[in-house]
């Protein structure tokens, strides 16, 4: 009996607007942490985009900075953290740009967004896959 070799986790960086839809919502984008947790993917992350995280919950959700910070250290423990080393000037919105430089900077092959403004509309950017988090989970089930 030959046992198949396990498969490398799929780099991935995780918009804001999808951290925040899992933590506070559910659905497709708390199934990205679970797969995070499973190991099948591997979330790239930035100090800048846990800070815009943080943010958001407390600015725009009302968390208190204790319930901020133990959601930052749950969603870092799921992750790799990288500092990119270039900055982009290739979105309107610097926090979008962050996102891009985290992708880079971590060798992602998918950036998963929900931002059909900005990001999603690229569907590419220098080989890294843009998708929703609905395509990406169709993809992941394509996969095994």
């Amino acid at each position: 009996m030959t046992i198949a070799p396990k498969r490398k986790p799929v780099r991935v960086v995780v918009d804001t607007n999808v951290l925040i839809s899992a933590i506070l919502f559910g659905g497709n984008p708390e199934r990205l942490l679970d797969l995070a947790e499973e190991g099948r993917i591997q979330l790239i992350l930035s100090p800048e985009i846990i800070d815009e995280m943080k943010g958001v919950l407390m600015k725009k959700f009302g968390f208190d900075r204790n319930m901020v910070e133990s959601v930052a250290s749950f969603v870092q423990e799921l992750s790799e953290m990288v500092v990119p080393s270039q900055k982009l000037k290739i979105i309107r919105r610097d926090a979008d740009n962050r996102i891009l430089e985290c992708a880079i900077e971590g060798g992602a092959s998918c950036i998963i967004s929900g931002d059909k403004r900005h990001i999603l509309p690229l569907k590419e950017f220098r080989g890294i896959k843009i998708l929703s988090p609905s395509d990406f989970l169709k993809f992941m089930e394509s996969e095994v």
